[in-house]
């Protein structure tokens, strides 16, 4: 028997991909920080419990220093959550996420989600640097690239 593979539905076109792939790449040009977007389409449970559970599908839980952080957007739900691995909540402060979810609820309500994407990803590259500085031998720990489920 031959299994198809069904093709991932996708949420941002191509050239909304590159805008937010090189916002992921300049914020990570500031910090060791590794940042990913990632787009559910459906959930079965609480929307940081599923980013939590994508952050961990997706590896981001192995890099070196434990400082990834997903964006995670359920369009279809019109929620998202922002969870950082342990290594960054060890350092930052109460809160510390804050600051970009109100830049990114006023722009999704508005549908503006590569703007309040690329926003957000900018902000956190500079609030990242000052706990994980971009160091010269720092290496690209995850790819940049939207994954999607």
């Amino acid at each position: 028997m031959i299994k198809l593979r069904r093709k991932k539905k996708r949420f941002f076109a191509t050239k909304e991909e590159e805008t937010i792939i090189l916002a992921i790449r300049h914020a990570e040009r500031q910090t060791s920080g590794e940042i990913r977007v990632h787009v559910q389409h459906t959930l079965k449970m609480d929307v940081l419990e599923e980013a939590k559970m994508a952050f961990h599908r997706l590896k981001m839980d192995q890099t070196q220093e434990r400082n990834g952080v997903i964006f995670f957007l359920c369009p279809e739900r019109k929620q998202f959550a922002i969870y950082g691995d342990e290594g960054i909540n060890e350092k930052v402060p109460d809160g510390f996420w804050e600051e970009v979810k109100q830049i990114l609820a006023p722009a999704f309500r508005q549908r503006n989600f590569v703007e309040g994407l690329v926003k957000g990803i900018e902000l956190t590259g500079e609030k990242l640097k000052l706990f994980f500085p971009n160091e010269p031998n720092d290496q690209n720990e995850l790819p940049d690239e939207i994954s999607y489920e």
